[in-house]
């Protein structure tokens, strides 16, 4: 593909660019750090070639996953929702697959889709989703659902807008969020396709023809590959988005016709997506931390949006379906061409005690000095460039200092501030008519909390056993505002979970479990984490005052507590000791303990939404600032849980200093004398231990930081990908 416009800046530009700057500041600059390169090149794939078909070595079992696509369709088809486009697809399929099969498609109608066309209509959040799934009805649907629906959705491809800077009415406002990872490929991809379907008809926000759209947006499609094989996923493990990425992957892969060399691109990056789950899966549950996720997706496994996508693919619990309109089941069950390599499916379901180190998005760091000159940008982008505003914004770096004044010169010209979602940065908006370099200090100086969207680059630790998985994101953006974040978890089965966050508000007042804004949901400052094996400590301590006043208070002011999820009634047995709260899950065990004294926060199920459990919400009162440890184990090591509990509290953690310079220390049973400090490495056994990783680290194969490749083995089978070629080789 040659190099793109980004890498040739990055490539011809870095000495130039950085000379400047230092000419501007002077001796107040610092000398500028020139971009890392890869240290590892991708292994000798030669040039893609055709996609495996379905049955093929080195492709997961193709009779058990023809199983387990009937046994789902049989599951999401026992009533039909025709107001919901994802389950008239599993109705589609199901009758494509089973002839035998009957259902009425006579019932989905204009009528029953007004709410989708509703919404498509006015431009509102998410509608991408909504054309990224009425692709696959037309697809499907043809001469089988009405054709006034099908007629209905055409029309809406070419009235739809599809980029933040495409032409806007001056009475239209469009409240699409464009710039996330998953919402730019979602984008693209149903430009690209709804371009692909109508080559030939004038699309009416642009005025360009659908093949002029499918030609942009295939740029834009590519692109978004090529990060991904460079810095991996910038919402990392999120258990919400991951789908979001890998349903418009499948979606490109499966509806595209005649560009075959951008399906083989594509395959790669869902490859990418399908193995980030599967080496942080226990019993189902993508058990990893999150750059971004939800209390409603995060309480149980049951509710993650990859449940479903995991359990047809890697068969890896007994627990049944959870959704008749799961967009990873329903659209891999249509699935003709792409299948899941068995390496992936060997290393989700290994039985192995493995510890898996990744290194995930971009190096943004939005406490970066101010210099007397403009900033200048890793890897050939650029702060003030808007053709790069789409990548910084999918970094959540909308208030970071170095992109305030892009932000707020985009905001202005395509009239932002009037959209549903740009009402959260009201604090921003407030600088919209102060000179430039003026709100970049002020945001420069506020921005543990005004960056709290800054995703940045995060280093993931998880330590995995048959029996319990422990993960955590080391030392990421400690004391700084992250509001959707979950910086740890232990996870024994899918609903026997535990973690810990510094809650911004009280829990609501809902008997709606999924309610909730800023109790459960992310944390108000991240904890200095860091993990060794099967242990992990946390250190709270925010890096600002929580604001009173009318503008800020709202959104940055947090609780002086914080607390953890240990929801004692999911287990088998636990108990309470010195400090410390443990418990049992099968042959699981799990120990918690925290420096500032905690008790259990009894909600009342008539005011606040409980799911019929009593002791779940630990909380250390006293202030924002406190220690978790934790310590995870299993009956093969530790013998009986009895056992288990005599050894773990028998210890008693020692804590010193202040909040911004806490120290721990912790002699493990398991892995013996551990510290950790807000300012200390950590050490065990006086051993100083990384909190920063390469690409990859893992007993299946290893990349290097930047190497645009993946290569990793399983029980005898092989997968390797080339994601600058999409050379691809199974085994």
């Amino acid at each position: 593909m040659g190099l793109s416009r980004r890498r040739f800046l990055a490539a011809s530009g870095g000495v130039g660019a950085a000379a400047g700057l230092g000419s501007l500041t002077g001796a107040c600059a610092p000398e500028p750090v020139p971009d890392p390169v890869a240290t590892c090149a991708p292994p000798p794939l030669g040039p893609p070639g055709p996609l495996p078909p379905p049955g093929a070595a080195g492709l997961l079992d193709e009779a058990g996953f023809q199983a387990r696509a009937t046994d789902y369709l049989q599951f999401a088809t026992q009533q039909l929702s025709p107001s919901n486009e994802t389950n008239i697809v599993a109705h589609l399929i199901r009758a494509q697959r089973d002839p035998s099969f009957s259902w009425d498609p006579s019932a989905v109608t204009v009528e029953s889709l007004a709410g989708t066309f509703t919404m498509l209509d006015d431009w509102k959040d998410t509608g991408d989703f909504r054309v990224m799934y009425l692709h696959w009805v037309l697809s499907l649907g043809d001469g089988i659902i009405d054709e006034s629906v099908l007629a209905a959705v055409r029309q809406r491809l070419v009235e739809f807008r599809y980029w933040w800077d495409d032409p806007l009415p001056a009475d239209r406002v469009d409240h699409k969020w464009f710039w996330s990872e998953n919402h730019r490929l979602i984008l693209a991809v149903d430009e690209y396709l709804a371009g692909q379907l109508m080559p030939d008809r004038v699309f009416a926000v642009t005025g360009l023809t659908g093949a002029q759209h499918r030609a942009r947006a295939r740029v834009r499609i590519l692109e978004w590959i090529e990060e991904r094989g460079r810095f991996g996923f910038s919402e990392w493990h999120s258990n919400v988005y991951m789908l979001k990425n890998i349903t418009p992957l499948l979606t490109l892969i499966e509806l595209t016709r005649g560009d075959e060399e951008l399906v083989l691109r594509a395959v790669p990056a869902l490859d990418l997506c399908l193995f980030d789950i599967a080496a942080h899966t226990h019993a189902g549950v993508y058990g990893a931390p999150r750059g971004r996720t939800y209390k409603k997706d995060k309480m149980s496994a049951l509710d993650e949006s990859t449940w479903g996508t995991s359990k047809l693919i890697f068969d890896d619990t007994p627990l049944g379906w959870t959704s008749t309109s799961d967009t990873g089941a329903t659209y891999f069950c249509g699935a003709q061409r792409y299948r899941c390599p068995e390496a992936l499916v060997r290393i989700a379901r290994s039985d192995d005690v493995e510890v898996v180190a990744e290194r995930h998005g971009f190096p943004l760091d939005p406490k970066e000095p101010i210099g007397l000159g403009a900033p200048t940008a890793p890897f050939g982008y650029d702060y003030e460039d808007p053709d790069d505003l789409a990548f910084w914004w999918s970094q959540g770096a909308l208030t970071a200092w170095q992109l305030v004044p892009l932000t707020l010169r985009t905001a202005n010209a395509y009239r932002l501030w009037e959209t549903d979602l740009f009402k959260e940065f009201g604090a921003l908006r407030a600088f919209a008519d102060v000179a430039p370099s003026v709100a970049s200090i002020v945001a420069r100086e506020i921005a543990p909390m005004a960056a709290f969207g800054v995703l940045g680059e995060a280093h993931t630790l998880t330590w995995r056993s048959p029996d319990v998985m422990l993960s955590t994101v080391q030392d990421h953006r400690p004391g700084d505002k992250r509001d959707q974040v979950h910086s740890w978890q232990a996870t024994l089965d899918p609903e026997a979970l535990v973690f810990t966050t510094h809650p911004s508000t009280p829990t609501p007042n809902s008997l709606d479990w999924s309610d909730d804004d800023g109790y459960w949901t992310g944390t108000a400052s991240n904890p200095r984490s860091a993990q060794h094996l099967n242990v992990a400590v946390h250190l709270y301590a925010p890096e600002y005052e929580a604001p009173t006043d009318e503008l800020l208070g709202p959104v940055f002011g947090y609780l002086p507590e914080t607390h953890a999820y240990f929801p004692v009634e999911r287990f088998d047995e636990w108990t309470e000791r010195d400090g410390w709260v443990l418990a049992r899950k099968g042959d699981g065990y799990v120990a918690l303990w925290s420096w500032r004294p905690a008790q259990w926060r009894i909600h009342d199920p008539a005011v606040v939404a409980t799911r019929g459990m009593v002791r779940f919400d630990l909380v250390a009162e006293g202030g924002a600032d406190n220690v978790w440890l934790v310590e995870v184990g299993r009956a093969a090591d530790h013998g009986s849980f009895a056992d288990f509990v005599a050894a773990v509290a028998g210890t008693t953690p020692q804590v010193d200093g202040s909040p911004g310079h806490r120290t721990v220390r912790y002699v493990s049973p398991s892995i013996g004398e551990l510290t950790f400090g807000r300012q200390e490495p950590l050490r065990v056994g006086g051993v100083e231990q990384p909190l920063r990783h390469e690409r990859l680290e893992s007993p299946w194969g290893g990349v290097c930081h930047l190497g645009e490749f993946l290569d990793v083995s399983s029980g005898g089978s092989r997968l390797a990908v080339d994601f600058r070629t999409g050379g691809r080789a199974l085994g």
